[in-house]
């Protein structure tokens, strides 16, 4: 079963919809308008279709797809001032929802790559969250590194949200991120073939108990002529079991209900459970208040910038490999 909650809605209650988009063929920039009319189309079906909804999901990629040979030109890429994403704007004011979007983002240094972002739009049309991709999927993707943390925004019915793309949710420590600065609700938008299809799923599940939270996860859907994408938008309870899973069908709609004030009363009133609580105050039993001190030789060394694995000099792909190998491509398409 991929939806519950359905068309309605308790007045304490989110209903979230995630859109498993079909996997768009983009050839040139003429085809991003063409994903935009069919996203903003999606926005006000939805809406209609189930009145009580508060938030919809897209995923990564869906609105100017993921052709390799031409994604990073100056042709292929939005700003949060483009024209689209104006009309992305004005279809959650339209109907009054709160809206995911992707998008493959102009870097302010037109000499550095792009970036691979997401933002969320409220209900009177205005960008609440602005988030880059933290951790692009290397060697494949040649996006830069993100450089806005990951914010968190207050959203509707008492949810608190924070959004990671793909493959920043295979990062524990991202979900533990947005979990520390308050998220209950944890947004992953993807664009992954099959070659990580169960991975996926199990850190959707492991993200939402480790940190107490719900997750909601949404993949683009169907074949690219090079790619297969598993769909499978997967809802998970703030104790990591699926409240919904959907299948592997383009335009299949994922819906569920969530109570973020259950996963505040969790993160309040549990024990046993309140892993991300007790990471920060160790053994409170034995010693009154728990150990504080750091005693994870990982996180001095990130935090010193000397972060080097005990096999560092034995891992090979450290670079574009096979896909970028004169690098990333920049500026105006070529005629």
């Amino acid at each position: 079963m991929g939806s519950t909650g359905s068309v309605s809605a308790w007045e304490e209650a989110l209903l979230v919809a995630l859109i498993q988009y079909p996997v768009p063929v983009i050839k040139g920039p003429e085809d991003i308008q063409t994903q935009v009319d069919q996203i903003c189309r999606a926005v006000d079906s939805t809406k209609a279709g189930y009145p009580d909804l508060d938030l919809i999901v897209f995923p990564e990629y869906s609105t100017q797809g993921l052709n390799t040979a031409i994604w990073t030109y100056d042709e292929m890429l939005l700003t949060l001032e483009s024209e689209e994403i104006s009309r992305f704007k004005e279809a959650c004011r339209r109907n009054a929802v709160w809206g995911v979007f992707s998008l493959m983002e102009k870097n302010e240094d037109p000499s550095l790559p792009p970036f691979n972002t997401a933002i969320i739009i409220n209900a009177d049309g205005e960008i609440a969250l602005h988030y880059r991709k933290l951790q692009p999927w290397v060697p494949i993707e040649p996006w830069s590194p993100g450089n806005l943390g990951m914010p968190v925004c207050e959203g509707p019915k008492g949810s608190r949200l924070a959004v990671c793309i793909c493959h920043d949710g295979m990062f524990p420590e991202l979900a533990r991120e947005a979990a520390y600065k308050g998220a209950n609700v944890y947004i992953r938008i993807s664009g992954y073939s099959t070659q990580v299809n169960d991975q996926w799923i199990w850190t959707n599940k492991t993200n939402a108990w480790q940190n107490l939270m719900y997750t909601m996860s949404v993949n683009l859907a169907g074949y690219d002529n090079v790619f297969y994408y598993f769909g499978e938008g997967t809802i998970c309870n703030y104790d990591g079991n699926v409240i919904q899973q959907g299948h592997r069908n383009p335009w299949e709609i994922v819906t569920a209900e969530l109570f973020p004030l259950l996963v505040d009363k969790a993160r309040e009133n549990w024990a046993l459970e309140n892993n991300i609580f007790n990471l920060g105050c160790r053994a409170y039993v034995g010693k009154p208040g728990g150990e504080k001190e750091n005693y994870l030789t990982w996180v001095k060394d990130l935090a010193a910038g000397e972060y080097k694995l005990p096999w560092d000099n034995k891992v090979r792909i450290r670079d574009g490999w096979k896909y970028y190998p004169d690098g990333v491509k920049l500026g105006p398409m070529p005629k």
